[in-house]
């Protein structure tokens, strides 16, 4: 029996999607549970895989935008796919008298490999390439061999091809096959060394995401710095045993998620949303955590963090890694988040300004670790040091709350222990 494939719904709001890569080819075979193509909405991207074993047949080609429920190809039986097939016709047997010498076979002309006007077929190597990325590869005449793949089981993606040639030496972009050495015309003009490259529905949703939040909130950012001696020297000393027990890493998001806790508990106005001329107050604590991906910022949100503990954060965030990874994040995991924490010392920042994510009226920036000389009891001393930001409404939270937060956030990161004792 034939099976249809899908656009699957991933949320009420969402009505259409982008079919943004086939990671395989029309007739290929499919093993169930086999990804098969990757679709983008403005909030997520999802990976689309076979219900079953068979022969895939496409109907939506890469890049089109598609309702949600909309059939995308099918999926035909093996033992099907095969009576459809036409069988292979013998040669007829010529029947030759006895005596007589078998005809000698008519020579065939040779296949004209290319012309003045049409130049020879490139083979690409033996590696599983989408439709979309082959086109690429063969166009820019890549080697996929220098190119590091980032999708699924390594698998390399649009972006991929994308950012290789973007991180190429000007001059330097590979000019001859790797399978045929066939030269390949070259330039030194401008417009040969740019790419030009649509926005995908997820940047365009948080390019759109972000202008809202500078022009309708009236953002403010307060700084400070934390001592991370204390901490550093916990998680050193209970990182293995921790690891051991839980399965989990101990990081250090933990520690500030857990901070951000117990300070949003003392000043809620952080934890609130405006919604018209009411405040609504948040006695729970969802806190997203935004996470670079390939395609771009996606916050997932730790529900209910107030009734966590160090290990179920952690693991919560190495799920949400691995989901967003595999491309297996739904809505429902972005939705509800009262505050946020982005950690751009991950990528090497020292200090920024975390940009609001509406309708929440606060974000902590966390930053790389340094080391500092400071002034500790009139001694100046070399510690471990972290700039932190917050970013908050000034509709909703006056600087005093603000600044009161952020301090406290300091306080209990500086001294682990309290977060335990609620001191």
């Amino acid at each position: 029996m034939t099976i249809e494939i899908k656009i699957p719904s991933v949320g009420e709001s969402i009505q259409e999607a982008v079919l943004a890569e086939w990671f395989k080819q029309d007739g290929d075979s499919v093993a169930k549970d086999e990804p098969l193509f990757l679709i983008e909405t403005d909030k997520v991207t999802l990976e689309v895989v076979a219900e079953a074993d068979g022969v895939l047949k496409i109907q939506v080609l890469e890049g089109e935008t598609v309702a949600i429920g909309a059939v995308a190809g099918t999926i035909e039986p093996a033992d099907v796919a095969d009576v459809k097939k036409a069988p292979p016709t013998e040669p007829e047997k010529v029947e030759v008298p006895v005596g007589q010498k078998e005809p000698e076979p008519t020579p065939t002309a040779a296949p004209v490999s290319s012309t003045p006007d049409m130049p020879a077929k490139i083979d690409m190597p033996t590696i599983p390439l989408s439709p979309s990325v082959r086109r690429l590869v063969a166009e820019k005449n890549l080697d996929v061999f220098k190119i590091t793949g980032t999708g699924p089981g390594g698998r390399i993606s649009k972006g991929d091809v994308l950012l290789h040639l973007e991180n190429a030496p000007a001059g330097q972009l590979d000019t001859s096959s790797p399978s045929t050495g066939v030269e390949m015309p070259s330039t030194s003009s401008d417009a040969a060394m740019e790419v030009r490259k649509p926005m995908s529905p997820i940047r365009k949703r948080i390019a759109a995401r972000l202008l809202e939040s500078k022009q309708n909130t009236a953002m403010l950012t307060t700084f400070n710095e934390i001592d991370m001696s204390r901490a550093m020297a916990i998680r050193t000393q209970y990182k293995a045993l921790f690891e051991k027990k839980f399965g989990a890493s101990l990081g250090f998001m933990s520690f500030f998620i857990k901070a951000c806790v117990e300070a949003l508990k003392e000043v809620p106005g952080i934890n609130a949303f405006l919604d018209g001329d009411d405040i609504i107050y948040h006695h729970y604590q969802h806190i997203g955590v935004a996470i670079g991906s390939e395609r771009g910022l996606v916050v997932p949100v730790i529900r209910h963090a107030e009734k966590m503990s160090f290990a179920d954060i952690e693991q919560a965030i190495v799920d949400y890694v691995a989901k967003i990874k595999k491309n297996r994040l739904e809505l429902v995991d972005l939705e509800g988040g009262t505050f946020t924490v982005s950690n751009g010392g991950v990528y090497g920042s020292l200090l920024s300004t975390p940009i609001l994510n509406m309708p929440q009226s606060g974000i902590l920036g966390m930053h790389k670790i340094e080391k500092r000389p400071v002034v500790v009891d009139d001694e100046i001393v070399i510690r471990p040091m972290m700039y932190v930001a917050l970013s908050y409404d000034h509709r909703v939270v006056d600087g005093k709350e603000a600044v009161t937060c952020l301090k406290r956030i300091k306080e209990f990161v500086e001294n682990p222990e309290r977060i335990v004792l609620e001191v």
